[in-house]
């Protein structure tokens, strides 16, 4: 093999010279840009104003302008510290959450590349690069700096670079070529650009441009586009916000007049001639105008859900780090969202529902010979094997002795290699053409001079066998095949124990502009590659399946092979279940193939063109479509599907268009990526059910007050507190919840289902309409008002209705989190829903001695107490017998 590369001194001097190949980062948005950004949303402006107004009628009333009716100093003071604290504390959640989401997602989707250092071929991170590091270059690799080829050919697709999605030939620099274009030429056919993507060919290139200074560099900041689209779930939220915002834009404006109607005409006791008086004090009547719209504003704001964005933002980057421990990188939130939603999953057989550990274990000559071991095949025909292993593959071997390794290529490329590795007798040849393997076509060749003159034919037997006239005695000489019938059988035998093969044939013929070499072609042998069923594969196809998800298996193995492993995995459990082939699925319609989709388990013999035609019609039947994939080819199908699940050890084109990444290419692992997005969905569900039972309560209490002749009895810092609440600590306390197997019992969402249940309506109506009953009594009953203190401002009464509001909300909260009658069902695995409860009860607590009349708190004894936490409490017994008529319904 030719050498390549530099030494690892060589390594240092270049990079102390150029830099490495890091891109600047591009500035991501700071505590304080956020904090202003989010000082800007239209209802905090909206309060600004409102302070600024109160304010100004706080200093006419202390200059004696307004004569009664101002507000006093300290409101101002509250209100601006509670805009100030909420505004904070969203701000400082949304950052946190946002930073960890992007530094987990930047550490686990390093690209590694192989390059030639100290005559070794090893895995270096794309950051390490230096110039004139020597770096192969295979399909589905993406070009990791700017460069030229010094070895080989490739296809690239630079459209990302140049918008053209046509594919460009890339070959070896002559010697005498003179540069004359400019760096940025994506024409020049010896060069190669950072970005681009291999499609097809292997090449070695020698990098010229690292970092910033490449044409990826240069431009990084046009191509760093903002990708993200509404997902499914998210419009859902929107569309419920916006029905939310509606209901809180009415509640404000008749909560507003319902208080300028109390203060003109019920406070006037309805006389014509007190409320003529009334008005005539144009600055009494201004302030009330002012109060009323201030209310307005607070109903509006606390009604809008601002906390459902920031739910999904803390509820994503919580789960994140839990799911990456569980192998499952998330690019893009939109994935595992709709991963808990999904109908069907086509699911690639090699690597995720089998080991992927592929291992050539049986060899079979043109006679049916069956040989266990490479050593077991000597003489001329051990050299034949040996020549057609090493010389038509794109894996390589790297090292030497206990050191030799198998890298680069597919899985069943190494798996090949590694039965020939160290073994045999070496020739002397070169490989002078060459034609790379191709999905479409399943084969692949590579002529070679020297010791040997021969085409070398690697491909699945169906494509070999035919064209074999001829096959290679132990001898080395040729004998006629006959009809092959030993060979077939054999390969049928191998197929019933889930032992995949390809076929080894020769000729004399040369590659001729891509297309195989023509003539009688003579078998070398057979090559059966094992790759066992994982255990947990077996379990996780169970629960994904009980989950309501149909699991599709497409492989490229034969029928038999196929439906050997569909059966040790659990696929075909019933009698209705199809396998059917590329081939058979070519000459189904499209109406007819829709009408058996919902009974096909495997696909043999599959190609890709095959994959985006599933994806196509299963979508058109209404199904939330999965798909796996790892190659080049897999790349439209993933990318059509409502989730692609990328395999790690796959190609960068095929992760760059999924949206979730399997790092340990393991079924199990899409099972949990399922069951997080279930989880993320039912967290945000409860989040839901908690908030709008405070919103409607609140909304009913403010618009029923006024017209009882009463002040609203939650003043506006009060109520920025309780929007504090059910917004950020909330989001934060249900974020946490942890991912239940019984998740995965449940039936998957339809793409047109409501977020909203009839479940959790019957408990956002039960609960706010039982906290509204109880307000009612605990504000005008005079049992209540017998137990606080008497007072001319009722200050005791109101500092404990607030109490009871809040209080009310935290027992609610334990309510929300379960459909079960057991409330600390699963509490320990949230521990940070504890927390959160603990401290808005201590904050309440506080606020209630500490106050004063800045909050209109103060503070309350032992029995006032135990009042308005036995009324508290009663929304959890009356919120179980609402689940026990639920489940009897």
């Amino acid at each position: 093999m030719e050498k390549f590369g530099l030494s690892s001194s060589q390594v240092q001097e270049s990079k102390a010279k150029y830099g490495d190949n890091r891109l600047v980062e591009r500035e991501t948005e700071g505590f304080w840009d956020k904090f202003k950004s989010n000082l800007g949303d239209p209802m905090i402006k909206i309060l600004c104003v409102a302070l600024i107004i109160n304010v100004v009628f706080s200093i006419l009333g202390a200059t004696g302008v307004i004569k009664e009716g101002a507000p006093e100093w300290y409101e101002s003071v509250g209100i601006a510290v509670a805009i100030l604290i909420a505004t904070l504390v969203s701000t400082f959640s949304e950052y946190k959450n946002e930073n960890a989401f992007q530094k987990l997602q930047e550490e686990a989707s390093q690209i590694f590349c192989k390059v030639f250092r100290d005559n070794q071929i090893v895995e270096v991170s794309i950051n390490d690069i230096v110039v004139d590091d020597c770096v192969m270059l295979q399909s589905g690799d993406k070009v990791p700096a700017d460069g030229i080829i010094v070895q080989g050919d490739v296809r690239v697709d630079q459209s990302v670079l140049n918008g053209e999605a046509k594919e460009a030939r890339k070959k070896v620099m002559p010697d005498d070529y003179v540069e004359q274009d400019s760096s940025m030429d994506f024409l020049n056919e010896y060069k190669v650009f950072r970005g681009s993507v291999v499609c097809g060919g292997g090449a070695v290139m020698s990098v010229t441009t690292v970092g910033d200074k490449s044409v990826y560099g240069q431009i990084a900041g046009e191509l760093q586009l903002d990708d993200d689209r509404d997902t499914p779930l998210k419009v859902k939220l929107s569309d419920l916000a916006n029905g939310i915002s509606k209901f809180g834009y009415i509640g404000g404006v008749l909560i507003a007049v319902a208080l300028l109607f109390q203060r003109i005409v019920i406070h006037n006791g309805f006389e014509i001639a007190r409320i003529i008086g009334y008005c005539s004090n144009w600055m009494t009547i201004v302030n009330d105008v002012i109060q009323a719209l201030m209310l307005a504003v607070i109903i509006i704001v606390m009604a809008v859900p601002e906390g459902l964005p920031l739910m999904i933002a803390i509820v994503s980057a919580l789960n994140m780090g839990k799911m990456l421990k569980d192998n499952v990188l998330v690019r893009k939130t939109a994935g595992i969202e709709t991963a808990g939603s999904l109908n069907i999953l086509f699911s690639d057989k090699t690597g995720t529902i089998t080991k992927g550990q592929l291992e050539a274990v049986v060899f079979l000559d043109g006679g049916g010979k069956e040989y266990k071991s490479h050593e077991q095949v000597t003489g001329e025909l051990g050299k034949l094997l040996s020549l057609s292993i090493r010389h038509n593959t794109n894996a390589m071997l790297s090292g030497e002795g206990q050191q030799l390794k198998v890298i680069g290529g597919n899985a069943t490329e190494r798996a090949i290699l590694s039965f020939a590795a160290g073994k045999g007798e070496a020739v002397n040849v070169a490989a002078v053409n060459s034609i790379p393997f191709d999905s479409e076509n399943k084969y692949s060749a590579s002529q070679v001079e020297g010791d040997y003159n021969l085409s070398l034919i690697k491909g699945a037997p169906e494509k070999i066998l035919s064209r074999c006239k001829y096959y290679y005695g132990s001898d080395g000489k040729r004998a006629e095949i006959g009809d092959g019938g030993a060979v077939a059988a054999k390969i049928d035998e191998l197929a019933s124990r889930a032992i995949r093969v390809l076929a080894l044939a020769a000729s004399e013929e040369k590659i001729a502009e891509g297309a195989l070499p023509g003539g009688e072609w003579t078998l070398v042998g057979i090559i059966g590659i094992r790759d066992e069923v994982r255990p947990e594969s077996v379990t996780a196809i169970r629960e994904v399946r009980n989950a309501g998800i149909q699991v599709v298996m497409i492989t490229g193995d034969r029928k038999d092979t196929a439906v050997a492993i569909a059966k040790e995995a659990g696929l075909l459990s019933d009698a209705s279940s199809i396998v059917i082939t590329s081939d058979e699925l070519a000459k189904l319609s499209d109406e007819d193939l829709k009408k058996k989709i919902k009974d096909i388990r495997v696909i043999a013999r599959a190609l890709p063109s095959d994959k985006s035609r599933l994806v196509r019609l299963a979508q058109e039947l209404n199904l939330v479509v999965g798909m796996t994939g790892d190659g080049v080819n897999d790349s439209p199908a993933l990318k059509a599907a409502d989730v692609g699940f990328a395999m790690g050890g796959g190609t960068e084109v095929a992760k760059e268009a999924s949206e979730i990444i399997i790092m340990d290419d393991n079924f199990s692992s899409i099972d949990k990526a399922i069951l997080y997005g279930r989880t993320i969905f039912n967290s945000i569900r409860k989040f839901i059910i908690f908030q709008l039972t405070i919103n409607v309560a609140a909304v009913l209490i403010s618009f029923v007050s006024p017209l009882l002749g009463m002040e609203n009895p939650l003043t506006i810092t009060q109520i920025l507190w309780v929007n504090l609440v059910m917004d950020t600590l909330a989001a934060l306390a249900f974020g946490g919840e942890p991912a239940l197997k019984r998740f995965m019992q449940e039936k998957p969402k339809r793409r047109d289902e409501p977020i909203v249940s009839k479940y959790m309506w019957s408990s956002i109506l039960t609960g706010s309409l039982l906290t509204f009953v109880i307000s009612l009594v605990f504000l005008l009953s005079g049992f209540a008002r017998g137990v606080f203190r008497e007072d001319a401002d009722n200050k005791f009464l109101l500092t404990g209705y607030f109490a009871f509001f809040i209080f009310t909300a935290v027992f609610n909260a334990f309510n929300a989190r379960t459909d079960k009658m057991n409330l600390f069902d699963n509490i320990s695995k949230n521990k940070g829903f504890l927390q959160i409860v603990a401290l808005i009860a201590a904050v309440q607590v506080l606020m209630t001695y500490l106050g004063g009349a800045v909050l209109n708190c103060f503070g309350l004894v032992w029995n006032e107490w135990v009042f308005v936490l036995g009324l508290s409490v009663l929304i959890i017994p009356v919120d179980i017998v609402r689940k026990v008529i639920a489940r009897a319904n």
